[in-house]
């Protein structure tokens, strides 16, 4: 169980560091999101939204190998796929880019419960 909750933090970082390509620029934004970005503010805000990305995706990785962060990691992984899908779906309209954005989060917050439990299992005292 403990080899679980490694593996799974692993791959919700790997979900959290896919919008880091988006540090290259406009062209890689506008492949992420179906989105163009014109405006030169929006482009900086969204290269940075990018590096922060790719920050708390190496986060939850660095997390997989110390037991004393899993908590932390999984909550801060919950609150931010929870919060994007709750966002997404007030809009009630979104391209398809974000679809597939919002399903990668579906998926993350599976794998985030699957996690939480083998943590549970693995760590409880019997």
């Amino acid at each position: 169980m403990k080899h679980l909750t490694t593996i799974i933090l692993i791959l919700v970082g790997i979900i959290h560091l896919l919008p880091l390509s988006g540090v290259f620029g406009a062209e890689r934004l506008s492949a992420l999101y179906g989105i163009e970005f014109q405006d030169p503010n929006i482009l900086i805000l969204m290269r940075h939204r990018a590096v922060l990305f790719g920050i708390f995706g190496v986060f939850l990785m660095t997390a997989a190998f110390r037991p004393a962060w899993h908590l932390w990691a999984f909550t801060s992984a919950f609150v931010s796929v929870v919060s994007f899908m709750l966002l997404a779906l007030s809009a009630g309209e979104f391209n398809q880019e974000l679809h597939r954005v919002f399903m990668a989060d579906l998926v993350a917050l599976g794998m985030i419960f699957i996690g939480l439990l083998a943590r549970f299992f693995a760590f409880r005292k019997p």
